[in-house]
């Protein structure tokens, strides 16, 4: 396919289908059966991270440096191999959050970026993409605060695309892919905004 846009990203997520890239970088659009979703009203954050919420460990900020948390999320990891995130996903996903589709949540501890998460919102539907951390817990408090705007925002939906340990200790669960596209109608049909135009700044401390 020619280069990955934004437009084609947003028919992409109302269709149920999102992008990866290959080692060698060609594109593949996916559409997984069962679907993996975090229902946003249960999500209960773990005792063990509720003193490190309490200490204010981490400065949150949303929509900070969009790039760099994508840019963290595409390094190699070293439980993985490779990565999904190629520069033309960067690149798309970039320009998507710039039309204020995509939006990152990030963590800040001495003033440097130590973690955070990035996603796609249409309608009231969040589609979460990947995460990182170079400091303990500091996706996890982001991840908290995802969920927190979430519910501030009357989302409906918060797509995790696949099952894995990562998304399980967040209490992600498989539901068939019909019942998602039901549940993506609805969610996109209806309207919620994920931050007001004029606050991409400091969120939380």
């Amino acid at each position: 396919m020619n280069q990955l846009t934004a437009d084609d990203l947003i028919y992409g997520y109302i269709n149920g289908i999102f992008p990866m890239a290959d080692s060698d970088e060609t594109l593949y659009w996916y559409s997984p059966d069962p679907r993996a979703i975090i229902p946003i009203d249960t999500y209960c954050s773990h005792k063990s991270l509720r003193p490190v919420l309490n200490r204010k460990e981490f400065e949150i900020r949303i929509n900070s440096d969009f790039e760099g948390v994508m840019v963290h999320c595409a390094a190699p990891r070293t439980d993985e191999e490779g990565t999904w995130i190629s520069q033309d996903i960067i690149q798309a996903y970039t320009e998507l959050h710039k039309l204020g589709f995509a939006h990152s949540i990030e963590a800040y501890k001495d003033g440097n970026l130590v973690g955070g998460l990035y996603g796609v919102a249409i309608g009231a539907a969040f589609f979460g993409e990947s995460m990182f951390y170079t400091v303990s817990n500091a996706s996890k408090v982001a991840f908290h605060y995802l969920i927190q705007i979430l519910r501030q925002r009357n989302f409906q939906l918060l797509d995790t695309q696949f099952i894995n340990d990562n998304v399980r200790r967040f209490g992600a669960i498989e539901i068939p892919k019909t019942e998602y596209m039901a549940r993506l109608r609805k969610a996109i049909a209806s309207k919620a905004r994920f931050v007001e135009p004029d606050v991409e700044h400091l969120f939380l401390r």
